[in-house]
């Protein structure tokens, strides 16, 4: 991620089992000029010494990915695995190289993916790491193992495949459910209307092969094979084409033809699990014939976010096709924790048995393809509320994941086991419109985009007034390169392309779900900047994570409380603004204002630390309450009518954002004494007691009736966040002019938005008399 990469034209290289496939339909991505098109490179794999037996190796098992498994291996005339004793890197390294990966990430003792079946083939396995075969390896022998199938070993494989890896076909005869192992697959527009649509939805179906792509006899092609393709291309769903035209495009030139037909029952992730179909006949020469047939197509019906549509040729913003089930906390388009919403309520899923098929469910559900990976451990994330599903077994054919079967149960669960999900997305070409230039790394640098002007496209500037965290977030997200963690409104020490310094974006606000910034609001043509471009240019820095932060709504019930403060012991407070405007007309000496306070619980749910915005030598001293405020305005409180007018207000400074509490396995780091450093863990929670000053709201002047509470956490979006739609807290209460009620206080999307309408009517109500001091 971060790096970039040249492509040539009809070679684009979407490795097959790579995991993004996001640029096999690119193939007339032109060369820069002046880098020619290099010769295809052909994999030449080490010789094999007469003495070791020719073997076959797959990955099997519970994957979480199409690129990992535990390994089986095929010798005389039948499959058994590897046992994990002195298993290693080196010997993991060997395995995915035999597999065509160029290597090995790592391995996993103790039947990660499952247990296996029949013989457990090798024992003690000793490589150095150059060997051609896992066969030349030392070991025990052919069959001589003291272990259990608990013991079977596991590798992950790095997802770039080698370029020209040659297809071992030698016992393909002998082995029944072989996988097919290709180095790239692509879908290439074949008609003219397919060729100038983005993204490319129909056309032939081919695979790399020894270097050379090859078209695939459609004799036994099926539609199941049709629904694999589709969805690791980001497509949902696959549908019947015009074959008359494609015949007759078939009949006026010669096919290059892959030598065998792909056998995939439809739920696989990837055409890795597929099996491999029927050899073909062999033609003049080295290629394949396919007596009257002709190359394979597809057709696949893209998701409605990505659909072509008459203006713009693709919908300007993600909308959720279905209301059961959500993604949250993924920085990319197609990513996220899987939450589904049940009784109203929306809930998380145990990673219990969490795959690839169930993953990719989820995500043809949601309108994209296939799963990429199925991620386990809250690693996009810990959600909130209750655990919904757990132990989710799919077929993979189900229309919602809320089809598949499952366990309701969730003993054992926790957050910490929150599932979620990288599914495939179409290639949109998005991120050729966009480029960070003169950052210190891949990940920052001034926002140029490519705009049209007289005619001509051309590079330039995004004016940055008003630019901000959201607009942030959609450059990153269109670049791939993750979240954003700040925007810059002065980029004067970056230096770009002089030639792109002239601004030809202006105007840009963004709501933040865009997948791309000339998708959000802007001025058009019409460029309006009076500060100018070149050092004023908008610009951002991106990172793979981000906190999230989200508030108790459960203790804000239990600890709310009125009091009536005499006006004395409230000179800071109004020195600080945390007052309604009449508290400057009362009396110091006999005055008192009435507060509404209450406990702040604010957790990091987050994949990383929320740090303030500022650094401490731009943090702000105020003397009367002693301290530093590292953000001025980091809460917001609101009394609201029942019509959403603002009836009382408060505000809090971050003058301590620090670790006050965390999880049992997670060390504090941030602490405000001796002006230390400012911040909030990742698994760890500040408290903002509710006998502190300004943790209220001043409700003097309120009259007594039903009003709506609310509390906004991060409310200027200073800090950049994964998910903001929980930085809002809501409550409904009930001020009698004596007593406040608090009752049904949820988190912002917590609810369905059916509920969410409704949540008046929730009863709870929590007795609140006002207490003097």
């Amino acid at each position: 991620m971060g790096k970039s990469h040249v492509f040539p034209s009809n070679h684009c290289l979407l490795l097959l089992l790579l995991s993004s496939l996001s640029c096999a339909q690119y193939e007339h991505w032109p060369y820069l000029p002046g880098y020619p098109e290099p010769a295809p490179q052909v994999f030449q794999p080490s010789q094999r010494a007469p003495n070791v037996p020719k073997i076959q190796l797959r990955l099997a098992g519970q994957k979480r990915k199409h690129n990992e498994g535990r390994v089986e291996v095929f010798y005389s005339g039948e499959w058994g695995t590897v046992c994990d004793d002195d298993f290693s890197i080196h010997a993991a390294h060997v395995v995915c190289r035999e597999l065509g990966y160029v290597e090995a990430v790592s391995w996993l003792p103790s039947s990660k993916y499952g247990k296996g079946e029949g013989k457990i083939w090798l024992d003690n396995v000793h490589c150095t790491g150059k060997e051609s075969s896992l066969a030349a390896c030392g070991s025990n022998g052919w069959g001589v193992s003291d272990c259990k199938h608990t013991e079977d070993v596991g590798v992950v494989c790095s997802e770039k495949r080698i370029p020209g890896f040659k297809f071992d076909n030698s016992l393909i005869n002998q082995i029944e459910n072989m996988n097919i192992q290709v180095e790239d697959i692509r879908i290439r527009a074949i008609l003219a209307t397919y060729r100038k649509r983005v993204p490319v939805t129909e056309g032939y179906v081919e695979v790399k092969d020894e270097g050379t792509w090859k078209q695939i006899c459609d004799k036994h092609w099926t539609m199941k094979n049709s629904r694999v393709v589709c969805g690791m291309f980001g497509f949902p769903s696959e549908r019947k084409y015009n074959t008359n035209v494609y015949k007759m495009f078939a009949s006026r030139r010669k096919q290059h033809y892959w030598a065998y037909s792909m056998d995939c029952t439809g739920n696989e992730a990837h055409i890795s699990s597929c099996k491999l179909g029927n050899h073909l006949t062999g033609g003049t020469g080295k290629n394949s014939t396919c007596d009257n047939g002709m190359p394979a197509v597809v057709s696949c019906v893209p998701g409605r976010a990505f659909a072509p549509s008459s203006h713009s040729g693709f919908r300007k913003a993600f909308r959720q096709e279905q209301p059961l089930v959500r993604l949250k906390g993924g920085a990319n388009t197609g990513e996220g924790r899987v939450e589904v919403l049940k009784n109203g309520e929306w809930g998380t899923v145990c990673d219990d048995n969490w795959n690839l098929v169930s993953a990719s469910v989820v995500c043809r559900e949601l309108g994209f393809g296939s799963a990429k990976e199925a991620i386990t451990g809250a690693r996009l994330g810990q959600g909130m509320g209750p655990i919904h599903l757990n132990e989710i077994d799919c077929t993979g054919f189900e229309k919602s994941v809320t089809d598949c079967k499952f366990n309701t149960e969730s003993q054992g669960c926790n957050h910490e086991e929150d599932a979620a999900v990288r599914c495939n997305v179409p290639a949109m070409g998005f991120q050729n419109q966009l480029r960070l230039s003169g950052g210190r790394n891949p990940y920052e640098g001034r926002v140029e985009v490519l705009a049209e002007r007289n005619g001509t496209l051309r590079w330039g500037t995004v004016c940055s007034h008003n630019w901000g965290t959201v607009e942030a977030m959609v450059v990153c997200r269109q670049l791939g390169l993750g979240f954003a963690s700040h925007a810059f409104q002065e980029t004067w020490y970056w230096h770009g392309d002089v030639s792109a310094d002239d601004v030809v974006m202006s105007g840009v606000r963004c709501s933040g779900t865009e997948m791309s910034l000339s998708h959000c609001r802007h001025d058009g043509a019409h460029v309006s900047c009076p500060q100018g471009g070149g050092r004023f240019g908008a610009g951002v820095s991106c990172s793979e994570t981000a906190p999230d932060l989200v508030l108790n709504a459960e203790l804000v019930e239990q600890t709310a409380y009125l009091e009536d403060r005499p006006m004395f012991l409230l000179q800071c407070a109004l020195e600080e603004n945390c007052l309604a405007s009449s508290a400057h007309n009362t009396s110091l000496t006999s005055g008192y204002r009435r507060l509404l306070r209450f406990s702040s619980q604010i957790h990091n749910n987050g994949q990383s630390d929320f740090r303030p915005k500022n650094g401490r030598h731009a943090w702000v001293w105020h003397d009367c309450h002693r301290h530093y405020h590292s953000m001025e305005v980091f809460t917001h409180y609101d009394l609201l009518n029942l019509n959403g007018t603002k009836v009382a207000e408060g505000h809090k400074a971050s003058f301590c954002l620090e670790d006050t509490e965390c999880e049992a396995d997670v060390q504090k780091q941030y602490e405000c004494a001796n002006f230390g450093e400012q911040g909030i863990t990742v698994g760890c929670w500040d408290v903002y007691r509710h006998d502190i000053d300004c943790q209220w709201i001043d409700i003097t002047d309120v009259p007594p009736g039903d009003y709506l509470f609310q509390v906004v956490i991060n409310p200027n979006y200073e800090v950049a966040e994964s998910d903001y739609s929980n930085n809002v807290m809501k409550c409904r209460s009930r001020y009698d002019g004596q007593r406040i009620w608090m009752y049904n206080c949820h988190i912002g999307g917590s609810f369905s938005e059916e509920t969410e309408q409704k949540f008046d009517h929730f009863r709870g109500l929590t007795n609140n008399n006002v207490s003097a001091r």
